[in-house]
């Protein structure tokens, strides 16, 4: 498919003199946590190119790891940005939601999807927000003036005579599913924080074993909405094979989705039939809210919520999971952030090393997040 226009985070780079190599692979319609679920094939993880780049946007990741640009743009919907970024040993920035206009992006989740960057360089990602962020006449969901992030200068050196409250999500460092290598790396780096002053407070959020359930029903709800226009007649795939037009549709739609977005179709349509509605997608809604209260809390006590990007290290390509569940928990950590629409960045906790940190700052402040980051990896 060739756009008949350019995203707006594009035009406002290309206006800045930004020079654009090339298109990367993602999972189809940004639905995985592997980059296997692409047309294209699996992506390998510079790391090591036996295992997989997390995902969707695990070729972004993998380009900037291994060298091959300066900045690669991905989208977030529940980690899609932060969970490859940390697979491949890089920095990956989730904004506030708002503050990078969509226009022009594939729409998985509307009320999810953000448009982030992935670098090494966290200054670099720092200049890629003051170019593309603000308000846009074709996205009403963006709704920070270009002046709410230029603002603040970035100012990472500030945090050594600042000390800063995190307040870290101890169910999450002993989550079930955490591997010992990321337990012990993120520990040392809560040793670190503390021998730099600055005071770590453990708390322990019931709410964390519903951040997936609420996630998935609410981002397949709104996938299978926005996924309805795929149907072989505006355009996308067409089927050749069809002799009605109900033919049309159905076998477009049968052959030009693949496995997991079909899935995730099928489960988005349940949850919003009729006699499940209430049953699933009202409650997740409830969940959702109960999220951002309990998120926008800790924030108003603490000035960063910390926790390791992902709980595992990046698996082989082609170990494919039985339960598509235990692959959805890929997201138990990243997702927190796109259900409430508060800024994340993930950042490597050693370098060349495939595992993360992930830091929540307050919504809007996406400035000082970058700045914090920025400081943390001067001290890792």
């Amino acid at each position: 498919f060739q756009s008949l226009y350019s995203a707006t985070v594009i035009d406002r780079l290309l206006n800045e003199d930004a020079i654009i190599i090339g298109r990367l692979n993602c999972d189809e319609f940004a639905m995985g946590s592997t980059n296997e679920n692409s047309a294209y094939g699996p992506t390998k993880n510079p790391l090591n190119t036996s295992n997989v780049p997390g995902g969707s946007s695990g070729g972004s990741a993998a380009a900037v790891s291994a060298d091959l640009c300066h900045l690669a743009i991905g989208s977030d919907t529940g980690g899609s940005v932060r969970q490859p970024a940390a697979f491949c040993g890089v920095t990956g920035f989730k904004p506030t939601y708002g503050m990078v206009s969509r226009h022009g992006l594939i729409a998985y989740a509307s009320s999810f999807d953000q448009i982030g960057p992935i670098s090494k360089c966290i200054k670099t990602i720092d200049l890629f927000m003051r170019v593309v962020s603000g308000v846009d006449s074709f996205d009403t969901t963006c709704i920070f003036n270009k002046e709410h992030f230029n603002q603040m200068p970035f100012q990472p050196k500030k945090f050594k005579k600042i000390k800063q409250n995190i307040v870290v999500i101890e169910n999450a460092v002993n989550h079930y599913s955490i591997n010992k290598k990321v337990k012990e790396l993120f520990l040392i780096l809560l040793e670190k924080l503390k021998k730099s002053g600055h005071k770590i407070t453990y708390i322990n959020m019931p709410l964390l074993d519903y951040l997936v359930p609420a996630y998935y029903i609410l981002s397949t709800a709104e996938a299978s909405s926005n996924l309805a226009r795929y149907d072989g007649i505006k355009y996308g795939f067409r089927s050749q094979d069809a002799v009605s037009w109900d033919d049309v549709i159905k076998d477009s739609r049968s052959k030009g989705f693949g496995k997991e977005v079909k899935r995730r179709i099928l489960l988005g349509s349940f949850v919003l039939s009729e006699g499940y509605y209430d049953n699933y997608y009202s409650k997740a809604q409830k969940i959702r809210r109960l999220i951002k209260e309990e998120t926008n809390k800790l924030l108003k006590e603490n000035n960063f919520i910390l926790t390791p990007t992902s709980p595992v290290l990046p698996f082989k390509i082609g170990m494919k999971k039985k339960d598509p569940t235990e692959m959805y928990l890929q997201d138990v950590f990243t997702v927190q952030s796109n259900l409430t629409g508060h800024p994340s960045i993930s950042i490597p906790i050693k370098s060349n090393f495939p595992v993360g940190a992930q830091f929540i700052g307050n919504f809007g402040d996406d400035s000082n997040l970058i700045s914090f980051a920025n400081y943390i990896k001067s001290i890792c």
